[in-house]
């Protein structure tokens, strides 16, 4: 007897690309940057590494942090279960924290480029808000997942 029929379909299709090993590993390469952008990020002013950044970088700083800190975490759980819907959830989140750290950025922009020719303070709010633009667009992207994911569970009910 052909039972082909009485199976439910899968509602999360097998993936394409890398591994799981290979996503897991990414996971924690992911993580050693951000600790290291961490640490960039806290001691980058004392270091006299990048003139043009004033003293209000301070201002950004708290919410880059928790932007990288959250980024963490998020890859850390992944390592444990990386289903595509509870990345889709948290990849939104990921994207409203970096917002929030962009705007902030943008808000506060702690940049003094006075002392190059080149118009660089126009190019960085430029650059801020083409990130802004794609950290919007990366939420509704991860939304329509979210929702396709549903709805694919939906129909195998």
């Amino acid at each position: 007897m052909n039972t082909d029929h009485l199976t439910l379909p899968d509602p999360q299709p097998a993936r394409k690309g890398p591994s799981a090993a290979a996503r897991r590993f990414g996971y924690l390469i992911a993580i050693a940057v951000n600790v290291a952008l961490l640490y960039a990020v806290n001691n980058v002013l004392g270091w006299d590494v990048a003139p043009f950044l004033t003293d209000d970088f301070e201002l950004a700083i708290p919410l880059i942090n928790l932007s990288l800190i959250v980024t963490m975490v998020v890859n850390l759980s992944y390592v444990f279960f990386d289903s595509r819907w509870f990345k889709s959830i948290t990849q939104i989140g990921l994207a409203g924290v970096s917002l929030a750290a962009t705007v902030r950025l943008y808000r506060v922009f702690p940049f003094d480029f006075s002392a190059y020719d080149f118009g660089w303070d126009t190019l960085a709010r430029a650059v801020l808000i083409i990130a802004m633009v794609g950290i919007v667009i990366s939420i509704v992207v991860e939304a329509v997942k979210l929702l396709g994911a549903g709805l694919r569970l939906a129909r195998s009910f």
